[in-house]
């Protein structure tokens, strides 16, 4: 069974970093290129933060840009956002998700690209 798995989310203070892991079962994360979400309530879901297959192409929100990083170890099937300076504005559910397709500065944010998703992890900052 396919399955992603977010951890890592908490409260912290403005300012603080983070580190989310998302942990892939049921396929063999080299295949897929990946990304980070997040959303709250009564908002749609916004792209964060896409990876390729290999690891060196990466996309950012202008958002994050700056203070997240997205990094994958395929040979741990495993992804994950470091979160440095949070703000208020980070305050979210954050979702992983998988695409076999090919990802570029235009099909990366686009999360309909994704179809495969976890169930999220909070991530909550105070000020």
């Amino acid at each position: 069974q396919v399955a992603l798995v977010e951890s890592g989310g908490e409260l912290v203070q403005a300012g603080a970093s983070l580190r989310l892991s998302c942990v892939a079962s049921g396929l063999s994360l080299r295949d897929y290129a990946m990304a980070w979400a997040r959303q709250t309530p009564g908002k749609e879901r916004e792209f964060v933060a896409a990876i390729d297959w290999s690891g060196r192409s990466t996309y950012y929100a202008d958002s994050v840009k700056g203070r997240f990083t997205i990094s994958r170890d395929n040979a741990k099937n495993t992804m994950y956002l470091q979160m440095n300076s949070v703000m208020p504005g980070d305050t979210a559910n954050y979702f992983c998700a998988a695409t076999m397709g090919l990802l570029s500065d235009v099909s990366a944010p686009m999360l309909r690209e994704y179809d495969i998703w976890g169930q999220g992890t909070q991530v909550t900052v105070n000020t």
